[in-house]
């Protein structure tokens, strides 16, 4: 038997956010499910890969945002979510 590392309760937070995004997305059309789905795993997996993980301050912001996002998702007049992708310049001539 294994056992798991106790998560602490930013991680908790990050995690039950990711479970209500799924369980939200089961309540649209399943083409905007397979949408939700995928952009709310993307923006996680992008997020765990290049935030550093002692900024509290700075993950505590993504999860008040991804309530909010959360919050708006859950209205039922809302049919999927919108994504802005950032071009990421290293220098500017």
């Amino acid at each position: 038997m294994t056992t798991r590392a106790k998560l602490s309760g930013i991680q908790r937070q990050a995690l039950a956010l990711y479970r209500g995004f799924l369980r939200t997305a089961r309540l649209k059309s399943p083409e905007e499910r397979h949408r939700i789905e995928s952009v709310v795993s993307a923006e996680f997996r992008e997020n765990a890969r290049n935030v550093d993980r002692r900024n509290f301050v700075y993950i505590e912001y993504l999860v008040r945002r991804g309530k909010r996002q959360l919050e708006q998702l859950k209205n039922p007049d809302i049919t999927g979510l919108s994504t802005l992708e950032i071009n990421k310049v290293s220098s500017i001539p």
